[in-house]
C-alpha cells in the first residue's frame, strides 16, 4: 500500500507531510503542557488563558491572507513556507525561559505569526502539485502525517513529565529540536514547481476576487459560523483535568485526539475524491456537535477519553475535506489568496469564540463554552446543508 501511495501522490506531498510531522512535534510538545503552565506555574486565570489563546490564533489567521496573497503576486511558496516554519522554531526558546503571561503571549503571538506565514502557501503549495482528481488524497496524506506529529508530540511530554518530576521548561526545551529537523526538510526536499512567465498582478483587488466561485463565498460564511463556537483546545485539556483526569496525564488526551484524526483523515481524503466532499463536511460538523455537547455534561475520566477520540474522527471528517473544497473552486493562480481568506475568517473568529468560553466558564458554568460550539456548529451544519452544490 505504501509503495501505492508513493506512486499515486508526488515528492512535494510527502516532502510536505513530514515538515508537517516535525513541526507539530514541536507545536504539540508546547501547547500540550502550554494551558497547565500559565494556570500552575505562572499564576494566570482562565480568562486570560482564553485572551492569550485568541490573540495568538488570530493573529495567524490575519497573517494567511497576507502570506497567500504574496505567494500568488510573487509565484513563489518555499521561501515563506520555509520563513513560517522558522520563526515558530525559534520562538520555542521563549516558552522555556518566560517568567510571566506576558512572555508567553508574545512568544504564542510570534508561533502563530510564523504559522500565519506558512499555513497558505504551504496549502496551495500541496495544490500546485496535485491533480485535482488526486486533491482529496493529498490533503488526507498531509493531514494524516501531520497528526502523526501531533500524536507524538504529547506523548513525548507526557514521558518528560513523568521523567522529569513535572519540569514542564524542560518540555519547551527539548521541542527545539523537532522544529529544526522540519525546517531542514523543507529547505532541502521540497521542489518549487515551475510556472508559467506572467505580469504580477494584485491578488487582492475586485477584479481578481470576482473570479471566486459563489460556493467558496459561501464556504467561508459557513466556516465563519462554526467557527465562532469552536474555542481554543486549551478548554478541552482544562476540562479534562477538572473531571479528573491526572496532570501529567491530560497531554496524553492530545495524542488519543491525533491517533483517531491521524487514523481518519487519508480514508475520508480518499473517500471524498470518490463520493463527494459537502456530505463528508457535514458528517463532520454534526460530530463535533454532539462531541462538544458530551464534553458539556460529561461525568468521568473515562468518557472524557471517549470524548477526545470523537473528536480527533471530527477534524478527520473536515480539515482536509475543507482544504480540497476550496482547492476544487479557485482559479490556480489564486489559490494562496482563498486559501488566506478561509484562514483569516477561521482564525479571526478564535478570538470572540476563545475569550466568549473564558468568560462563559468563569461566570456561568464550564458546561457554557461547550454548549454555545454545540449550537455554532449545528447551524453551521444547516447553512452547509442548504448552500447550492455543484453539478
Amino acid at each position: 500500500m505504501l509503495k501505492s501511495l508513493r506512486q499515486r501522490l508526488p515528492r512535494n506531498v510527502w516532502i510536505l507531510g513530514f515538515v508537517s510531522l516535525f513541526a507539530d512535534i514541536n507545536s504539540k510538545m508546547v501547547q500540550s503542557v502550554l494551558p497547565l503552565f500559565l494556570v500552575s506555574v505562572l499564576g494566570a486565570n482562565l480568562l486570560t488563558v482564553g485572551l492569550i489563546e485568541g490573540i495568538a490564533e488570530s493573529t495567524a489567521a490575519v497573517v494567511k491572507i497576507g502570506s497567500g496573497a504574496l505567494s500568488d503576486y510573487w509565484q513563489r511558496r518555499k521561501e515563506l513556507a520555509i520563513v513560517g516554519y522558522g520563526l515558530s522554531t525559534l520562538v520555542t526558546v521563549v516558552f522555556a525561559v518566560a517568567a510571566s503571561p506576558a512572555w508567553v503571549l508574545l512568544a504564542r503571538f510570534a508561533d502563530r505569526f510564523g504559522k500565519g506565514i506558512r499555513v497558505a502557501p504551504r496549502n496551495a503549495l500541496v495544490a500546485d502539485t496535485t491533480p485535482p482528481e488526486k486533491r482529496g488524497a493529498a490533503y488526507g496524506l498531509r493531514q494524516t502525517l501531520d497528526t502523526i506529529g501531533a500524536f507524538l508530540g504529547p506523548l513525548l511530554a507526557a514521558a518528560l513529565l513523568f521523567s522529569s518530576e513535572q519540569n514542564l521548561r524542560l518540555v519547551f526545551w527539548l521541542a527545539l529540536l523537532p522544529g529544526m529537523i522540519a525546517v531542514l526538510l523543507l529547505v532541502l526536499g521540497v521542489k518549487e514547481p515551475a510556472r508559467p512567465n506572467s505580469v504580477p498582478q494584485n491578488p487582492l483587488t475586485w477584479h481578481q476576487l470576482k473570479q471566486f466561485d459563489r460556493r467558496y463565498w459561501l464556504l467561508l460564511a459557513v466556516a465563519l459560523v462554526f467557527n465562532l463556537g469552536n474555542s481554543s483546545d486549551a478548554f478541552l485539556l482544562l476540562r479534562a483535568q477538572q473531571i479528573g483526569v491526572p496532570t501529567s496525564l491530560v497531554p496524553l488526551t492530545l495524542v488519543l485526539i491525533n491517533l483517531s484524526y491521524g487514523c481518519s483523515a487519508y480514508p475520508a481524503g480518499v473517500l471524498s475524491d470518490r463520493v463527494g466532499r459537502v456530505g463528508l463536511l457535514l458528517s463532520g460538523f454534526i460530530l463535533f456537535a454532539c462531541t462538544y455537547l458530551g464534553f458539556a455534561f460529561v461525568q468521568s475520566p473515562w468518557q472524557i477519553w471517549l470524548l477526545f477520540a470523537l473528536y480527533g474522527l471530527y477534524l478527520g471528517l473536515s480539515q482536509g475535506i475543507l482544504l480540497a473544497l476550496v482547492a476544487d473552486q479557485i482559479p490556480a493562480t489564486l489559490r494562496g489568496t482563498a486559501f488566506g481568506l478561509i484562514n483569516l475568517v477561521t482564525g479571526a473568529a478564535l478570538l470572540p469564540a476563545s475569550l466568549l468560553a473564558g468568560w462563559l466558564w468563569q461566570q456561568f458554568t464550564p458546561q457554557a463554552p461547550f454548549l454555545l460550539g454545540s449550537s455554532c456548529a449545528l447551524l453551521a451544519t444547516l447553512l452547509l446543508a442548504l448552500s447550492p452544490r455543484r453539478p
